[in-house]
């Protein structure tokens, strides 16, 4: 499984890229193998507030639908165009092609209470366990 070491991770298996005070979110690696096919994605607009631990939008994929949780407070300023047509590109690519959002983050700081690389990887394989 693919664990990025530049990202920080949430408990809900998003992943976000700072840079500077703009965040870069998808999902993990883990999180699409576990959804399986992604067929279609419910997202906000450009100019929407997001907020740290609460639902921004939805995946639905073959196997079940789940809820895609900001991992950082901000305002969405891009949204992954191709995903509308095409959301599938998660499956391939999560960690590049497959972004989903960019938020301008409102406390910067909040990325530091995310999980770093080798936690993320500690609460997937506990979650394999089970």
């Amino acid at each position: 499984m693919n664990i990025p070491s530049e990202l920080y991770y949430s408990k809900d298996h998003e992943w976000i890229k700072v840079t500077g005070d703009e965040a870069t979110i998808g999902i993990t690696d883990y999180a699409q193998g576990e959804l399986g096919d992604i067929v279609f994605l419910d997202l906000p607009e450009i100019g929407t507030v997001v907020t740290g631990g609460n639902p921004f939008g939805t995946i639905e994929a073959v196997k079940a639908a789940a809820d895609i949780y900001a991992p950082v407070s901000g305002e969405v300023v891009a949204v992954n165009g191709l995903l509308e047509d095409s959301p599938e590109i998660i499956n391939q690519d999560p960690y590049g092609s497959g972004w989903i959002i960019k938020v301008k983050m409102m406390d910067p700081e909040e990325a530091g209470t995310l999980l770093k690389p080798d936690d993320y990887a500690r609460l997937v394989e506990e979650a394999g366990e089970e």
